[in-house]
């Protein structure tokens, strides 16, 4: 959150050149023009900021290495804290417990290279970091007359440098991430140590509500830096324990439209029923976090798979428990769930999941719907389940992995109710909806940001590490905005998948541990009514019909309102039920409904098939 616009700030801005050419020869201008030889000088940067977002005001300490791109950036916004940093060969993040990751996802990486080409100056010192210059022509606004010098770092992504023409520093900064275009305009250049900086910048995606804003509060050059500080931090002392000196604790859950819910307290409170999704922060509703005496503070963005984004405040937790398991003093986002209740067809009051599982080693056992936290220290594996590594995603564990011999990194989500979901860009940069024939097309899955759509279908063979999973359901996301437009990552691999086996997810040792259990043979089983329906206050509310499907066939439409199925009034029924019934109903089933639409009740009669076949002639496989 915060490395984008801090790095902004001590990209050192400079002066131009007036007129469009040679854009190695602009930016040697540029130098001169701004400080000259004095830039030579440095090799290192100290500098203390203040940073203002979502309504919350903090500060910020940065520590630069120019000469070899080394970084570390360490930030108090209300009650987050962390810290950022890069050695010069690993990116890592630390939050505000302490404990830390590597980040390895492919934003996170080029993200670095390109932070680090900045912050050496690498424009005047390609010795320090090669890259890729090219002039990129020239922008009018509002009247002013701006050059553009395109940069691609060795190991990073393309970025655009704005030079107004008429002050000859450089106006801002353009880049395009994994799910957002972020610019951060540069204001307020000031001499220092004879050289020329912004002290304000304005970091945006667009969104006004989500600015970030920085203010140089005191810059020192030439400061002493040991190696240490730009290393991944030790880890903290344990903030977890296990009650009665235990060193493992099992917990049941429910397993609803393939989501995670267990019981969960929180300062004491409770329990609560919370979902559990492997690379989700810790969530409160605003609803709970009063119950709970908890004020939010600050509204930052939030964003899932669906294309709008919401508001989400920020809390603390004092002690969070699950069954015998307690962590001290975590953050929680506060965020309005509400419309989540409809979807899901349950009450909703949080998350967690994230911060659980970096601590303990956590065993979800599908078949028999037990969730077990052992200590680190204490686990020791025996079995012959397979091993398969992973790296961070940011939160979320990434695979090495193939979809019928195609390769990608593959994110394991236990808060993905399908199978598997093939973000849009590897999607189209491999030609997938014309491979499998991709005709079925629907809202697939429901997040942070509203529905998700897709084209379904079905793969021969998903391949995790050294494990193949034959014949799962695909969904082709077709989203346009949020996270499955990420260019970095392949396809989001959810419980469908996961619930063919008992899954140990170890974060410490950076590892997954499959085994096989008895829905492990189970063919997997699109749904066969043709419709995506949540929970409203008349019943099942029909929000997306498939196109030719059986309930496009039976006379249902988007906005009807399904009253009862088989005579049983839906208010009578659990929505996730509903769902799997539709889901795994044999072929030819005959599903008697009472509708309402445009007031008039009428019984119609769903008749469910396959919309996405099997894979006929291999055992096992065919769902028919």
């Amino acid at each position: 959150m915060v490395r984008n616009s801090v790095c902004a700030v001590l990209i050192f801005l400079l002066a131009g050149a007036v007129h469009a050419g040679d854009p190695n020869e602009i930016l040697a201008k540029v130098k001169a023009a701004s400080g000259g030889a004095a830039w030579d000088a440095i090799r290192t940067a100290r500098a203390t900021m203040t940073i203002s977002i979502g309504g919350l005001t903090g500060t910020v300490e940065a520590l630069d290495d120019v000469t070899l791109g080394r970084y570390v950036d360490r930030f108090k916004i209300g009650p987050m804290s962390g810290a950022e940093g890069f050695d010069g060969t690993i990116l890592w993040s630390q939050d505000a417990s302490g404990q830390s990751r590597v980040e390895e996802g492919g934003d996170g990486r080029l993200g670095a290279a390109n932070e680090s080409y900045r912050r050496a100056y690498g424009f005047w010192n390609p010795e320090r970091w090669p890259a890729q210059i090219e002039d990129a022509g020239t922008q009018e606004e509002n009247g002013r007359h701006c050059l553009v010098v395109r940069i691609t770092p060795k190991g990073g992504r393309p970025f655009d440098l704005w030079i107004d023409g008429t002050t000859m520093l450089i106006d801002r900064t353009v880049e395009k991430t994994a799910i957002e275009t972020r610019t951060t305009f540069e204001t307020d250049y000031r001499t220092v140590g004879g050289v020329k900086m912004a002290f304000a910048a304005r970091s945006t995606n667009g969104d006004p509500r989500y600015d970030q804003r920085t203010t140089v509060e005191s810059v020192e050059f030439n400061v002493p830096a040991e190696d240490a500080a730009f290393k991944l931090p030790a880890p903290p002392p344990p903030d977890f324990s296990l009650a009665g000196g235990k060193t493992s604790t099992t917990v049941p859950f429910e397993l609803l439209n393939n989501h995670i819910y267990v019981d969960v307290k929180l300062n004491g409170k409770g329990p609560y029923r919370l979902m559990c999704d492997t690379g989700g922060a810790n969530v409160v509703t605003p609803e709970l976090a009063k119950e709970l005496g908890l004020s939010s503070e600050g509204a930052f963005e939030g964003r899932g798979v669906g294309e709008k984004s919401e508001d989400m405040g920020v809390t603390k937790v004092e002690k969070l428990q699950i069954g015998d398991a307690t962590i001290a003093n975590q953050v929680f986002l506060v965020f309005a769930l509400g419309p989540f209740a409809a979807v899901e067809g349950a009450p909703q009051f949080g998350l967690v999941g994230y911060e659980v599982f970096k601590r303990f080693v956590a065993r979800v056992d599908y078949e028999k719907k037990l969730l077990t936290l052992a200590l680190p220290s204490a686990f020791e594996y025996r079995g012959t389940g397979t091993i398969v590594p992973f790296t961070f995603n940011e939160h979320i564990p990434q695979v090495e992995g193939s979809l019928d011999g195609i390769s990608g990194k593959f994110d394991i989500d236990t808060g993905a109710r399908g199978s598997v979901t093939i973000l849009a860009p590897f999607a189209e940069k491999n030609g997938l909806t014309e491979h499998y024939g991709a005709k079925v097309a629907a809202v697939t899955g429901w997040g942070v940001g509203g529905p998700a759509r897709g084209l379904v279908t079905r793969a021969r063979t998903l391949r995790l590490g050294t494990l193949e999973v034959a014949g799962p359901v695909v969904d082709l996301s077709q989203q346009k905005k949020g996270a499955f437009i990420d260019p970095y990552v392949a396809g989001n691999v959810g419980a469908g998948v996961l619930k063919r086996f008992n899954v140990t997810f170890d974060y410490g040792r950076q590892r997954l541990i499959f085994e096989p259990n008895a829905n492990y043979a189970r063919p997997d089983a699109y749904d066969r009514a043709g419709m995506w329906i949540n929970r409203g206050p008349e019943g099942f509310e029909v929000v997306d019909v498939v196109p030719g499907g059986p309930a496009e066939e039976a006379g249902l439409k988007v906005g009807d309102r399904i009253t009862a199925i088989g005579g049983t009034p839906a208010g009578q029924l659990s929505l996730p039920v509903v769902r799997e019934r539709f889901r795994t109903e044999p072929v030819g089933t005959t599903v008697k409904l009472a509708v309402k639409g445009n007031g008039k009740p009428r019984n119609m009669k769903l008749v469910l098939r396959d919309l996405v076949p099997g894979l006929p002639g291999e055992p096992g496989k065919p769902i028919s």
